[in-house]
């Protein structure tokens, strides 16, 4: 075991506060972006683009410092979710983001500590608890740059740090990657969907783009648009059924069970997050047991204006990723169909015109709620079988590839955060020489 040395951050590393940015240079365009603490994805510990608000953009002046650089580490000084303090994210590009005051820039002092350790280090249950036991007890918690720097830490020799460094990062690039060919499948998907059901361009019989090729249009009145000759319109409750998952109280999901599908299992773009799964540990039947494949619907979104829960009405196909038991909460509706209209009416819920139906189907406040007796009367143009067996045979193939890969990077980020620890306090070590590349 290699010895390690007891260090206070502030020894190894420079914390910085962010420019305090007037809101009257808040704008929806231009050329530099205000970071915010919504850019920290603090269950993968990772930047993200922050999707919550609109006026992201900022107009005023500002001094150069603030323009961060590609690969600078940040941290957020306010914890507006819990388990936010303590995440860490890099700039993914030079002369674009501007650090504002809820933001802290780390910069490691030169021989003290490695970069790519340091990053994993603050993020660790190490750092994370004195952040937390320091911050001000208040709804949103703070910290500072001289908390930041006042944690005590213990770390190994440089060259330990640089492939502890390595190893970890090793793992994230790995899961990166994985998210990238999931994100491109789920593209690929999407424009099938578009490219079949809405350019009508699906294969006519001599495998030719049907509009494009000639194919047959006909005006239909209740649509009050051409759709192709022979398909029918229907509402969507001529075809469907639906069954609302569980209520459940906080006791019956502090711990253990089965997983839960809920609203935090919704990405803004209709798919699945695996991030946001519950556990649920109550009583439930037979028919609240959800199966791979099955699809699941949005009835419920916490707030009209968050932009990052905008999810009412949008679907997903259940991912094969789970052992035993699957279950919905009662924000869900399993939607009951014919297998072939399963892929179909999952794409369909995530296009805009779906989308805005449904909006106008919510009541509430800061709570919207979906009523399906008028949701239900959406009309829709129903393509014939061969052709929804079809995309539902494409769809299916491609959510059992990325179930596979949904289910290796739980498996590398177990990895990781089991590992993280064990590196940090000097309980695993990795011989650096054959980490070397």
């Amino acid at each position: 075991m290699n010895l390690l040395k007891k260090s206070r951050l502030g020894e190894l590393i420079e914390v910085t506060r962010g420019a305090s940015l007037s809101g009257e240079y808040y704008s929806t365009k231009g050329e530099y972006i205000r970071l915010t603490c919504g850019n920290f994805d603090y269950h993968n510990n990772c930047f993200k683009e922050n999707t919550s608000k609109d006026n992201l953009f900022y107009t005023g002046e500002f001094r150069e410092e603030f323009l961060l650089e590609k690969g600078d580490i940040i941290t957020p000084l306010t914890e507006q979710a819990i388990g936010l303090l303590g995440t860490t994210a890099r700039i993914p590009k030079s002369g674009k983001y501007i650090q504002s005051q809820d933001i802290a820039l780390v910069k490691c002092k030169a021989g003290k500590i490695d970069p790519t350790f340091c990053y994993y280090l603050i993020s660790s249950r190490l750092v994370r608890n004195q952040l937390s036991a320091a911050a001000q007890q208040t709804k949103i918690r703070h910290t500072s740059p001289d908390k930041i720097k006042d944690c005590t830490v213990w770390i190994p020799e440089l060259d330990d740090q640089k492939a502890i460094g390595r190893l970890l990062a090793s793992l994230d690039e790995k899961i990166q990657l994985n998210k990238r060919i999931n994100d491109n499948l789920e593209a690929m998907a999407k424009q099938l969907y578009d490219y079949w059901f809405v350019q009508f361009d699906f294969p006519n019989e001599e495998g030719k783009p049907y509009k494009s090729s000639g194919g047959t249009m006909v005006w239909n009145e209740k649509l009050k648009r051409e759709i192709p000759k022979g398909w029918e319109v229907k509402h969507l409750g001529d075809i469907i059924e639906t069954n609302r998952g569980i209520s459940y109280n906080t006791s019956s999901i502090s711990g253990g069970g089965v997983p839960m599908i809920n609203l935090a299992s919704f990405n803004v773009n209709g798919t699945y997050k695996d991030a946001g799964i519950k556990t649920y540990n109550g009583s439930y039947t037979k028919e609240k047991v959800l199966k791979p494949f099955d699809l699941v619907l949005c009835n419920t979104q916490q707030t009209a204006i968050d932009f990052s829960k905008d999810i009412i009405g949008k679907a997903f196909l259940v991912p094969d990723v789970f052992e035993g038991d699957i279950v919905s909460s009662h924000h869900i509706n399993t939607i009951k169909t014919e297998d072939y209209y399963k892929a179909y009416i999952a794409y369909l819920s995530n296009t805009s015109h779906f989308h805005k139906y449904a909006a106008g189907c919510c009541s509430g406040t800061n709570i919207l709620g979906l009523d399906f007796n008028s949701f239900s009367q959406y009309k829709m143009e129903i393509p014939p079988v061969y052709l929804l067996e079809e995309f539902q045979k494409i769809i299916i193939d491609i959510v059992k590839r990325e179930s596979v890969i949904i289910k290796e990077n739980k498996t590398l980020t177990k990895l990781r955060d089991e590992l993280l620890p064990l590196l940090m306090n000097g309980q695993a070590t990795v011989n650096y020489h054959l980490s070397d590349d």
